[in-house]
């Protein structure tokens, strides 16, 4: 991935911006939210992969829906799925509906995580066994731990494939999730470098990333999310999500003044 060069006048204004607003009790509302119940790794990558699956619509839907699902697998959703049988499964969350996804679609969704975690033991062993720090890129990586999700599933727009080009900004969300470690993103999987993460693009940090001058595609896919991840990478080259938290708080909390952090973006105050 290109690293392009960038003036430290940007860095700084979102450095600022990071300070102020990547803080715990900035988090509300967000699926994220619901990681912070889980203390064991097993249990928190599994709420992740079901809280970034359905990070789509109104935030507010979001969390209702995200809540009925683990409000249902109790303490350890890990121990739940190992406990339960697909028809089990079928009776607990008959009528589920979330936008595009249906009670079937979840259900398929929780037999393949299922699956994986009675194959590899767990998420992360899963991600990791598709894992070469010989890619450039994650992409390889997020193929490979897809293939082996939606192996005898169709898991549809739940998981969609980066092979098709698709940004990807879901199963972006959840690595962020799962490989950054700050008071934000409560972390876990640190074999794989946070370098290596690509921007959860959706069309608000599209909308970011047009402002900043990061990209200049005006189709929010792969190629624009690369490509912005690219520009970050200009100034924190470990670490190219940092800024991710700060900017999306900007769309959803209507305590932070985005016009105003443009204005000292423009202004360097």
């Amino acid at each position: 991935m290109p690293v392009l060069p960038l003036p430290h006048r940007i860095e700084a204004w979102l450095e600022d911006l990071y300070i102020a607003v990547n803080r715990r009790e900035m988090v509300h509302p967000d699926p994220l939210e619901f990681l912070y119940r889980y203390e064991c790794l097993k249990d928190r990558e599994i709420a992740g992969l079901i809280g970034s699956s359905l990070a789509y619509g109104r935030v507010a839907q979001i969390l209702k829906s995200v809540a009925a699902v683990l409000d249902v697998m109790g303490p350890s959703p890990h121990d739940f799925l190992l406990s339960v049988s697909r028809n089990e499964l079928k009776a607990r969350f008959q009528g589920f509906c979330h936008r595009f996804a249906c009670d079937t679609d979840l259900i398929d969704l929780l037999s393949a995580i299922k699956r994986v975690i009675q194959e590899y033991g767990s998420l992360y062993a899963c991600f990791l066994n598709g894992y070469r720090s010989s890619d450039d890129l994650l992409i390889p990586a997020q193929i490979r731990f897809c293939e082996a999700l939606s192996y005898g599933y169709d898991l549809g727009h739940l998981l969609p494939l980066p092979q098709r080009g698709s940004a990807c900004k879901r199963l972006n969300l959840f690595l962020r999730w799962m490989v950054r470690c700050d008071a934000v993103d409560p972390g876990g999987w640190p074999e794989i470098p946070a370098s290596r993460l690509i921007v959860p693009l959706d069309t608000h940090m599209h909308r970011i990333g047009n402002h900043l001058g990061f990209s200049a595609r005006k189709q929010a896919d792969l190629r624009t999310a690369l490509e912005i991840t690219a520009a970050f990478a200009g100034l924190k080259p470990n670490d190219p999500v940092r800024y991710d938290f700060a900017l999306t708080r900007i769309g959803i909390r209507k305590d932070i003044d985005f016009d105003h952090y443009l204005e000292r973006y423009r202004t360097g105050n």
